[in-house]
Formats: structure tokens, sequence, C-alpha cells
């Protein structure tokens, strides 16, 4: 099972979990091919867009399957 943090890479998420691709396009976050997702963290990119980055690492986990504990 995948489980996403805050410091998980973003092209790691991608890669395992391509079903992701529009949350990340809902935040502002179009250039998901970009060296930038290659090396940055959910934490990162959610400080960049002015996103709760505790929101958007639930709304990522459920969309690959994780619920909150």
């Amino acid at each position: 099972m995948f489980v996403i943090s805050k410091e998980t890479v973003i092209a790691s998420i991608l890669e395992e979990a391509p079903e992701t691709a529009p949350l990340f396009i809902s935040i502002g976050m179009h250039c998901l091919g970009c060296a930038m997702s290659s090396d940055e963290t959910v934490a990162e990119a959610c400080e960049v867009h002015d996103v709760d980055v505790d929101e958007f690492v639930e709304a990522l986990n459920a969309r690959v399957g994780v619920s909150k504990e």
C-alpha cells in the first residue's frame, strides 16, 4: 500500500499513483512533468500554492484508497 506523507516527493506520487494528477492540477500545479516535481515534496508544493498540507495529504491518500485512522 502506497501511503503519502507531507515529505513524499511529487514525482514518486505520480509514478505510483497517477490517478492523483487531477488533485495536483486542482491546486494550480499544472506542470506535473517539470523538473521541480522530481525533487519537490507535497509540503513544499502546498506552501507555494497556498494550500493546507494536511487537508491535501488526506485528499491524496483518499484518492489512492488509504483512509485516515
